[in-house]
């Protein structure tokens, strides 16, 4: 094998890699929006809305854009997502390509301490959502909403940074890979 055909090689994995594991992130939190807003429209569609009802519709929405959209995914998630699959793409390795989105959502190959952290968040996920489904409608809806905005604002914002990561200059964000320094450049 050449030394072009093993480059052109390693490239296409790399790319296998970086689409595998960025697409199946979009498509399961595409997948929780779509879900969610179903349960959102059914609680407006077939519950009557009092002006409190309103009111708690607004400030979840306004909490959740906030919290979840611009702190959790703008700030910490999205970056961090497009960061290692920078790294993934510039190293190349067949266990972290066929593990690519426990990769890029940080559940492999991550400093201890994130690890940590993103594995107690996960676990207060999922008991808020069996948590939410046992709230009567139109309160489950009303939080659901204010879900679908942050996941929303999660699946754009990890577009957007996907996109300048594809720009020619480097993405200056940290992958927080065990040994490596903080930016990978």
């Amino acid at each position: 094998m050449t030394e072009r055909t093993r480059k052109t090689a390693g490239r296409l994995l790399s790319i296998i890699g970086l689409a595998w594991g960025f697409s199946f992130i979009c498509a399961v939190l595409l997948y929780a929006i779509v879900r969610l807003f179903s349960v959102s429209v059914d609680a407006y569609s077939n519950f009557p809305f009092f002006w409190y009802h309103w009111v708690a519709l607004a400030a979840v929405v306004v909490f959740m854009a906030h919290s979840e959209g611009y702190q959790g995914f703008q700030r910490n998630f999205s970056p961090r997502v497009v960061a290692r699959a920078w790294y993934l793409y510039h190293h190349p390795r067949t266990v972290l390509i066929a593990l690519a989105p426990l990769f890029l959502a940080g559940y492999i190959h991550i400093n201890p301490g994130r690890r940590r952290n993103i594995l107690a968040l996960t676990f207060g996920i999922v008991i808020l959502i069996f948590l939410i489904r046992y709230l009567p409608q139109p309160w489950r809806g009303i939080v659901d909403a204010g879900v679908v905005v942050g996941l929303t604002w999660g699946l754009v914002s990890m577009a957007v940074y996907g996109i300048r990561m594809l720009g020619s200059r480097p993405f200056a964000y940290s992958p927080e890979i065990p040994g490596e320094s903080e930016v990978t450049q």
